[in-house]
């Protein structure tokens, strides 16, 4: 698998653990563990945009 097929692997599984805290918290999108779960989305997005740059 390419990495860029597995950072896609990771952000999507991110986005489903992200969908499902933020339920289970009902809502409150300033929860510290949202906030620290989106963090950890966002820097993987970020590699993932970094990478796709690279290559073009």
């Amino acid at each position: 698998m390419s990495e860029i097929e597995e950072l896609m692997k990771d952000i999507n599984e991110l986005k489903k653990n992200l969908n499902k805290l933020i339920e289970k918290k009902e809502f409150n999108l300033q929860d510290p563990e949202i906030i620290k779960a989106s963090q950890e989305l966002n820097d993987v997005i970020t590699k993932y945009n970094e990478l796709i740059t690279k290559k073009l």
